[in-house]
Order: C-alpha cells, then structure tokens, then sequence
C-alpha cells in the first residue's frame, strides 16, 4: 500500500494585511526592488476594484512573463474559494499592473482551456498549489492596454 504524500500549505504571516501592506510600500518606495526573504523574486502589484465596495484593492502577486503579457494564478495560497482579487477581476477586468519601477493599465482574462497547459508550464508554483485544492486554479493572463 503507497504512502500518499500529505501536501502543506506554506507559512502565512499570522497578519497577513499587515505584511502585504508592508511589501506594497517597501515595493512603491524602491521601484519594485524587495528586501529579504522576498529579494530577487518577479514580483508585482495588482491592483482591483472592489466588487462591493468599489474600492481600490492591492496585492502582491508572483508573476511570469509570456510574451508581452503576464501571467498570475489565483491560488490564494490553496483556499477552496476563489482569491478576493479574482472575483473582482471577473467583474471588471480593468486593472493597475505595477512591475518594478513601470505602472500601467491591463485588462485580464481567465485563461481559456487550450492554452492553460503551455502556461501552466511557465509557472513552477502552480502544482504544489494546485494539490491543496480541489478547485481549478485559474490562470490569469495581464494584457497591457495601449
């Protein structure tokens, strides 16, 4: 009889809000350079519309390039339900991208079956993120509006 690997899901700061508030501005006030654990790491600032609220909502994100686009997935660190940033993308696209010291407006979109494979390649956190949910973790493709 095999032994199933149990999955963990990695550490979260107890005070989540907190440290990403905390890396927003370290990331805003050095042009997208990070110190510390997070040093080094493609990192951006997505920035939403609340649906509720209609309120400006930022996280950090990991990212990969693709092309002239980028790509994101909406793990929520392996939660059963959707990312909040998600669903707000869902009901309005639009978005702020902030990559490094560049800010600029993209519109995104679920990625649809036929690509998922190819970028899913692209993404090496996407597996280990995937086994600690059973829901389908979105791709979401970042493309700039000209």
């Amino acid at each position: 009889m095999s032994e199933q690997k149990k999955v963990q899901r990695p550490e979260v700061p107890q005070d989540i809000n907190a440290f990403n508030q905390k890396v927003i501005s370290e990331f805003r006030a050095n042009q997208g350079r990070l110190s510390g654990q997070l040093a080094g790491r493609p990192l951006m600032l997505l920035t939403t519309r609340g649906v509720k609220s209609g309120t400006p909502r930022t996280v950090v994100l990991g990212f990969r390039p693709h092309g002239k686009e980028y790509v994101v997935i909406a793990s929520a660190n392996g939660a059963p339900s959707h990312p909040a940033w998600y669903v707000n993308l869902l009901s309005d696209p639009a978005a702020t991208v902030e990559v490094g010291p560049e800010k600029f407006q993209a519109r995104a979109r679920t990625a649809d079956p036929a690509e998922r494979t190819e970028l899913a390649a692209l993404i090496e956190y996407l597996e280990p993120q995937q086994a600690l949910t059973k829901r389908e973790i979105p791709i979401v493709v970042l493309q700039r509006v000209p």
